[in-house]
């Protein structure tokens, strides 16, 4: 069907404007994805469009937003740099997917497998015998000054035999409709995560359109590298884990849902260690073996002792565990010297020389300019050009300004370019503009072109190299190619490749009926800290949050902050730096933060409900830190706050697994809420207590009802003191506190050793019996002062013997 054939059919009809196609127009002399080059719709979009096209532009826009609210709940993002701190941005999803016919797609495939192949061989001559250089296939200076070369691997033989196992390829459609590579990425690919999202996203807006459309899904690819990688390890018990820089990193929550979707450990450097040549990830339960790493960071930072020593992310010894050939890391160091920009100019001849054939998939036109003919041929066509850095390791709309385009250039500039090409030759390459294909993008109500590049992924698997059926499209916002980066505002986009015939719907989980329940494995250190200090900061918050809620309930009544309770607490909340001055004091905003950051740790670890639910309260206490007053406006949103917690608390309560994990964070509450109840009592329930002072308590210890049903007496030190401090029913007492901190305690690992109590957990039990045997009568400030004191060094004992 043309596109005149279309717009007819829907003609008459309340569509996107007139309909999605109608208007439409290929930019001149560029690719279109969805028109060929007589301007009729491509085959492969005619259905994707005729049903659109029945679709008024409310129920798009309904579309749209479903896929809008799954990326929110799912809390995908990514991190913007250049601005005043580093700032989690929504992922800036395309909604119309990029659709590319199976028979085409076969075709770029084959060419990526070749590339894939290609890399490999040369990283294998890079750090082995050299003779690329030695034959003049590269100059010497590409490679011996590279900054991406790591000499500390020359000779480093990857302990399964392969430099590369994992590598993505930025490509794009010419003016001639050929695909073209624009970009090779071999140190740390990111976005297969993403992309895995962008699919989720799009179905969620086009689910009977996907459900339609004979569309090759994703999960196999994912099944076959998951695959590969278990077999990889050299001994039963080694574990498999994403290597990440932290969270930090521009793509941060990828590699944690990569590794939850996989399966694997997430670890930072500082979670390794290197013993007798095998890497050890430092868990609750001791050091335990890791076979493979899936690199996400730059291989120079991997080791501070053998490659950049200013690292503060790495895991000294890798490279040594490397070369006995213990542990296999995905990428290999050293493997980013192959996204050398100035390498394409020569990877023809190289493809030639070691593979016996032509490239399948052309690069970018490249000239290095350190030889003369090139640097001639460069200053002759300079307007046609885009002069950059050799050694850089983007395309040249990655390059924040590095990069110059020829036309730029004033006229008496280009008569100086030949110069300036001379002097600063070996460090420049000049690259033909390219013109990148555009693709249908919604906006502002109809369909626009807009420029567009493809990333895809190839992994090694048992079967051989494997291309993903798909990637992502980055869309660039405006007509400017330069701004297809998400930094530079641009956009992702699904990316479907279509099969004539029904596609094989694949899954992760194993097609036999019967199957083997296995227990999560070892829990990090470093996952346990956050843990633990995430469990402390929520409730600290929560009792900051009940005092409070009760001190402005008295102030409205009053106005009057020289009321001797009132005053009493003022001048307590002033000893945790808590300010009654700010109806929501910047400590526990802090308190708050310092959760959202612990949580953000352990995002492989960390359900979507839970992280969303603790960044509203976040995003509440924010709010609410600019328009809240003292007095009634702010015991209503500490109010509110508390029922945001409460609903946080629950969510972790009913869904988190009960296991070791799930111990350190309930162990970090406990011990927060004893502290806290421990203070209280400690400076409100002696004999000068101000009037007040035992109502109060029970308020904050929610606790009011409960004595009114216990005890038939008005509120009394005693009464008070027993069910706060010694009652093992309420949930609010010190004494339930250490109840469940032995009860979680006696689960953690080596509990027990050789049938006798560990240490630690002889401390809980002293700590827990010390207070069972106490009465009413006999707690004072002396004994709360006391049981504060060794709840502090209870919790620096458990951070020695897990933690450290």
């Amino acid at each position: 069907m043309s596109k005149k054939q279309t717009a007819e059919a829907m003609h008459g009809q309340n569509r996107i404007g007139s309909d999605p196609v109608f208007g439409y127009r290929a930019l001149p002399g560029i690719a279109d994805e969805m028109l060929d080059t007589h301007g009729n719709v491509r085959p492969v979009w005619q259905h994707f469009l005729s049903s659109i096209g029945r679709m008024d532009e409310t129920e798009l826009s309904n579309r749209f937003a479903r896929a809008d609210r799954y990326l929110r709940d799912a809390g995908v993002f990514y991190r913007a740099y250049g601005t005043k701190e580093n700032s989690e941005r929504s992922w800036p999803l395309s909604h119309v997917p990029v659709l590319i016919d199976d028979t085409e797609w076969q075709a770029v495939s084959k060419g990526l497998v070749q590339r894939a192949e290609l890399l490999e061989r040369m990283a294998a001559d890079i750090y082995g015998p050299n003779r690329l250089v030695a034959e003049g296939f590269l100059p010497p200076s590409l490679v011996a000054s590279n900054p991406e070369f790591l000499r500390p691997m020359v000779g480093v033989l990857p302990a399964d035999g392969h430099f590369l196992h994992f590598c993505s390829f930025e490509i794009g459609r010419g003016p001639d409709g050929n695909w073209w590579v624009l970009s090779d990425r071999t140190e740390a690919p990111s976005g297969a995560g993403f992309a895995l999202e962008n699919r989720v996203a799009t179905t969620r807006a086009f689910s009977d359109l996907y459900a339609e459309t004979h569309v090759h899904r994703l999960a196999g690819f994912f099944g076959a590298f998951r695959d590969t990688l278990q077999s990889r390890k050299k001994h039963p018990d080694d574990r498999i884990a994403v290597l990440t820089p932290g969270v930090a990193n521009e793509t941060y929550f990828e590699h944690a849902y990569i590794a939850r979707y996989l399966g694997f450990m997430l670890l930072e450097g500082e979670d390794l260690t290197v013993i007798d040549g095998r890497v050890m990830v430092r868990t609750v339960a001791g050091l335990k073996p890791v076979g493979v790493l899936w690199r996400r960071l730059d291989a120079a930072f991997a080791d501070p002792l053998e490659l950049n020593q200013s690292s503060h992310i790495g895991t000294p010894g890798i490279v040594e565990a490397l070369r006995s050939g213990s542990v296999s890391i995905v990428n290999s160091l050293g493997s980013g010297i192959l996204e050398t920009r100035a390498f394409l100019a020569f990877m023809p001849n190289i493809c030639r020389h070691l593979l016996g054939e032509d490239p399948l998939l052309p690069s970018i036109a490249t000239w290095w300019c350190g030889q003369q003919p090139e640097r001639d041929q460069v200053a002759r066509n300079i307007e046609k050009m885009v002069i950059g850095p050799a050694y850089s390791t983007r395309p040249f709309f990655d390059d924040n300004g590095q990069s110059i385009l020829g036309s730029s250039l004033r006229d008496n500039a280009k008569i100086s370019a030949a110069e300036w090409l001379l002097a600063d030759g070996p460090k420049l390459v000049g690259q033909e503009v390219v013109t990148l294909s555009t693709t249908p993008a919604w906006v502002n109500g109809k369909l626009t072109p807009r420029p567009m590049s493809l990333r895809v992924y190839v992994a090694r698997t048992r079967d051989g190299w494997q291309v993903m059926p798909g990637g992502f499209a980055r869309i660039g916002s405006g007509a400017d190619a330069a701004a297809i980066a998400m930094q530079a505002g641009g956009s992702a986009a699904d990316v479907w490749i279509v099969s004539q015939k029904p596609v094989e719907q694949m899954t992760l989980l194993p097609a036999e009926e019967s199957f083997i329940r296995i227990m999560p494995g070892s829990l990090p250190s470093r996952a346990a800290d956050n843990l633990f200090w995430l469990g402390r900061y929520i409730e600290r918050a929560e009792g900051a949050l009940r005092i409070l809620r009760a001190w402005h309930g008295r102030y409205a009544e009053t106005a009057n902050t020289e009321m001797p309770l009132l005053k009493d607490i003022t001048d307590y909340l002033a000893g945790l730096d808590i300010d009654t001055k700010q109806p929501v004091p910047d400590s526990l905003m802090a308190n708050i933060n310092s959760a959202l950051f612990s949580a953000s740790n352990i995002r492989d670890r960390f359900s979507a409900d839970g992280w969303l639910a603790l960044n509203d309260l976040a995003k509440t206490a924010r709010k609410f830190q600019s328009t809240v007053q003292a007095g009634d406006d702010a015991t209503h949103a500490m109010t509110i706050l508390l029922r945001k917690l409460a609903g946080f608390a629950g969510l972790v309560h009913e869904n988190m697994y009960r296991f070791t994990g799930w111990r350190f964070l309930s162990i970090g509450r406990y011990l927060e809420r004893g502290l806290h109840m421990t203070r209280l009592l400690g400076h409100m329930s002696g004999e000068d207590a101000p009037d007040g002072a035992y109502d109060m308590l029970l308020e904050i210890g929610d606790s009011v009802m409960t004595h009114r049903r216990r005890y038939n007496v008005n509120t009394a030190s005693l009464t008070v003191t027993d069910l706060l401090a010694l009652d093992p029913l309420n949930p609010r007492s010190i004494l339930y506190q250490l109840n469940e901190i032995k009860t979680e305690v006696e689960q953690l690992p080596n509990a027990f050793s050789n049938g006798q109590m560990s240490p630690f957990y002889r401390e809980a039990m002293k700590l827990h019996a010390g207070l069972a045997v106490m009465t009413p009568e006999a707690m004072n400030a002396e004994v709360y002062n006391h049981l504060e004191q060794e709840l502090g060094r209870f919790s620096n004992i458990l951070a020695q013997t897990y933690l450290g």
